[in-house]
């Protein structure tokens, strides 16, 4: 857990160190998503936010959420990721994006895994925009097969 702290911790001092600089920049996001867990989990709430700092279009970031069935609040897990992205060079104000990275779900435990999904930031002003997203979250820890955590996510940009 410790560690999880001292790495989110890194990430935001990193992606803040970017945000003023002309070249490259460095953007917030949250979301919102309904999710599906594999193996008779069901359906799911994910809401979180995170930032990234991009060079040109390679990416670098991280993000916190929480994980929690509809109806107790109470029952959920946080689930964190660090990720690498590409995003694809400017198309009007639409800005496809692949990403993929390290995912860590934790409560009174935890579990290691990866994730990898994909959308667009639309620009709706100069420095906000919408986010749609899928993704996957895998992790093999919980007996013999994969646990997929397979969201769409809704979401806001800001630089």
């Amino acid at each position: 857990m410790k560690r999880s702290l001292a790495a989110i911790g890194f990430l935001m001092l990193m992606v803040s160190s970017v945000f003023a600089q002309d070249e490259h920049y460095g953007q917030g996001f949250v979301f919102f998503s309904p999710t599906v867990i594999s193996h008779g989990e069901g359906s799911v709430a994910h809401f979180g936010g995170g930032g990234e700092a991009l060079f040109k279009q390679v990416g670098v970031g991280g993000e916190i959420g929480y994980l929690t069935p509809w109806r107790y609040f109470s029952d959920g897990v946080g689930l964190f990721s660090a990720n690498g992205s590409f995003h694809v060079p400017n198309i009007s104000k639409v800005h496809p994006f692949v990403t993929a990275g390290y995912s860590l779900v934790f409560r009174e435990g935890s579990a290691n895994g990866f994730n990898f999904g994909g959308g667009v930031d639309y620009a709706m002003r100069e420095r906000t925009g919408l986010r749609l997203e899928v993704r996957d979250n895998v992790f093999s820890n919980f007996g013999s097969e994969n646990v997929h955590m397979i969201g769409f996510r809704v979401g806001f940009t800001f630089r």
